[in-house]
């Protein structure tokens, strides 16, 4: 990043639209942040421009509740699966392979994508939760080095042990918490996350909370099935183009 102001300019309505998002449905910022941003730049960069506006919002939705504590004990093989799966694939998203990177991200949003559409439902019974979770974690957190996404397979694997709401909406930001800091780790080790990058991605934070900001508004005066098939379809073309670059 050479030029910061350019990246300024693209990034600062990527990541309005990113916290938009995560204002009506509860999450998608780094799907669509990620998901745009590559269109323009290395994913490598991407995920850095990423870091301190998911740190932000993800530490205030894991924080905003009564269930933290249970849930850390409840979910901390998943934790550490995640930090184990995005240390073994650091290499991965800092080797300068982008069309590799670019179409796992591809792949990655139409999985998202179609399981948001066919609003698919898994149940996990309490006994396969500890092989399950760790196993979800370093899925997650190989997902998290090679696209910087980092919504699969934790969000399903939360959704599929019977969380009620408030804690599902806790135990997300508890897994995006985790696997920024482990991102953010891994790019600065890899040379990926420079001061300069820190400065633009610090900038992201205030469009990024305006755009939450919004879409609650929103949210309370649209009907969420409307707005979530038309976001989740969109997801699903991008993902579609994304992981079709790699061919061309």
């Amino acid at each position: 990043m050479h030029d910061m102001l350019p990246t300024l300019l693209l990034a600062t309505p990527i990541f309005f639209l990113a916290g938009f998002v995560k204002g009506v449905i509860g999450l998608g910022l780094p799907t669509i942040a990620i998901g745009l941003l590559v269109l323009f730049m290395a994913p490598a960069e991407a995920a850095a421009l990423l870091i301190a506006p998911s740190i932000v919002t993800n530490v205030w939705q894991m924080l905003a509740g009564a269930h933290f504590r249970p849930l850390l004990r409840r979910l901390w093989p998943m934790m550490l699966g995640i930090v184990a799966g995005t240390a073994a694939g650091a290499n991965f998203l800092t080797s300068g392979n982008a069309n590799v990177a670019v179409a796992a991200l591809g792949v990655a949003l139409m999985i998202y994508a179609a399981l948001g559409l066919g609003s698919v439902r898994f149940k996990i019974p309490p006994y396969m939760e500890p092989w399950l979770a760790p196993l979800a974690g370093i899925v997650t957190g190989l997902v998290t080095a090679g696209t910087g996404v980092f919504a699969i397979p934790a969000v399903p694997y939360l959704q599929a042990i019977g969380l009620p709401r408030d804690e599902l909406v806790q135990a997300l930001g508890l897994s995006f918490t985790v696997s920024t800091l482990a991102l953010a780790a891994i790019l600065t080790r890899g040379g990926a996350f420079p001061l300069a990058v820190v400065g633009v991605s610090g900038l992201q934070i205030v469009p990024a909370l305006v755009g939450m900001v919004a879409g609650q508004w929103l949210r309370g005066r649209v009907k969420p099935a409307v707005f979530q098939f038309c976001f989740y379809l969109g997801l699903l073309i991008l993902g579609g183009h994304l992981a079709l670059r790699v061919l061309y």
